[in-house]
């Protein structure tokens, strides 16, 4: 069975992911939450040196290492909690909302 793609558009606070959760737990697909994605990277970029307070992002250092980076979502379970994984590891520790 061939899955597609559903990207949801709208104003901000539309409920956009609410929406998005809820279709994708009732039909079984995957909820790529792109807020996650980008904080799995900023983690990866502070824990490999990349970033920090002082001087901000090694913007080359972080571009050379993406191949290095994989991010992946777990399904949400019964309890509508969806994990990030960092290379397999959990990074995401939010609860549902």
């Amino acid at each position: 069975m061939k899955k597609i793609i559903i990207a949801i558009d709208g104003y901000s606070s539309s409920g956009k992911s609410t929406m998005a959760r809820d279709l994708a737990r009732r039909i079984g697909y995957v909820y790529v939450d792109s807020g996650a994605m980008y904080r799995a990277v900023t983690l990866y970029a502070i824990r490999h040196g990349f970033a920090d307070a002082d001087s901000g992002v090694d913007t080359r250092a972080l571009v050379e290492s993406l191949p290095e980076i994989r991010i992946s979502f777990t399904p949400a379970g019964a309890d509508g909690i969806q994990h990030t994984l960092l290379n397999g590891e959990d990074v995401e520790k939010r609860s549902a909302t």
